[in-house]
């Protein structure tokens, strides 16, 4: 019996993925730009605050001053830069948003991976855990928990929020190991007894890394989402510059009725939405890059 090649699939994708991306996103204009745009403000959001100066004092005699040379949009109600405070209030709600939905994502892999490969009894044990947990009201529950630990640092926002999102992507995850584990490269795979770790790490899961990533991305825009949430209900600490409390401040003290705070009202509004169709329009050329049936067209 002839010995049984190494599976071409998981190869060629590894080769031209990075090129399918590029070529994806340069091809759809719309990608490309949302590329750009999440860029753009990651590096305002991360780079800035090194870049601005961070000396931003309390000036009792510059409340509420319209935009200038001097303050680009304006001072805010304690006669601070409104600016420096948007340039300070980005790393957080991203980071956190970001290590949500890589929780997120993570779970939702490896108990998807196991349930579609082994099926049976850890498959159906599995699937009820998801159902059960669809069933919880997710915005619901991260108000309970946010509010009964008081002081709650970022990273554990993080947790309480991946900890709700991953059963939505389970199902695909596991949809899609149920296809794959059924083609030819894995069969071979299995003839030449690699393990079945080996079989879903190494074989299947590549051949998912467009699905994935495109998943991420939507999962980081609804954690960012969530997060800024709970800043706007002021359940979170209210230690650090987020774009959320600039939003909790403004509504609870009625800053949007005043038209000169307009620039400390709608500053982190628009980075929000900024930053969400960013998301949303990159995810689309990710997936016209990474997708066959859509590449192909």
């Amino acid at each position: 019996m002839t010995a049984v090649e190494a599976p071409a699939p998981r190869r060629k994708f590894r080769e031209s993925t990075l090129g399918q991306i590029w070529t994806g996103l340069t091809r759809s204009p719309a990608g490309f730009a949302g590329t750009v745009l999440v860029l753009a403000i990651v590096g305002f959001s991360f780079i800035g605050p090194l870049v601005v100066d961070q000396h931003n004092p309390t000036d009792t005699s510059q409340i509420w001053t319209a935009p200038s040379g001097e303050h680009w949009l304006g001072t805010q109600y304690e006669g601070k830069d409104t600016f420096t405070i948007l340039v300070n209030s980005g790393a957080e709600p991203i980071w956190v948003g970001g290590m949500a939905a890589t929780m997120a994502v993570i779970v939702a892999v490896v108990l998807g991976s196991i349930a579609g490969y082994f099926r049976g009894r850890i498959d159906a044990l599995l699937l009820q855990l998801t159902d059960v947990t669809v069933t919880i009201p997710q915005f619901l529950l991260m108000i309970a928990v946010v509010a009964f630990f008081e002081d709650i640092p970022p990273w554990g926002v993080a947790i309480v929020v991946g900890s709700t999102m991953w059963a939505f992507l389970f199902r695909s995850i596991r949809a899609q190991v149920m296809s794959l584990k059924e083609r030819e490269f894995v069969e071979a795979a299995k003839l030449q007894h690699l393990g079945t770790a080996r079989i879903v790490f190494r074989e299947i899961l590549p051949n998912m890394a467009g699905f994935i990533f495109v998943n991420f991305v939507i999962a980081v825009n609804q954690a960012i989402y969530a997060i800024v949430g709970l800043y706007i209900l002021g359940l979170m600490p209210s230690g650090t510059p987020n774009w959320g409390l600039m939003i909790h401040l403004s509504w609870q003290n009625n800053f949007f009725l005043l038209p000169v705070a307009m620039p400390f009202v709608l500053a982190p509004l628009l980075m929000i939405v900024l930053f969400t169709i960013g998301l949303v329009t990159m995810g689309r050329g990710l997936d016209q890059a990474l997708n066959p049936r859509l590449r192909e067209r």
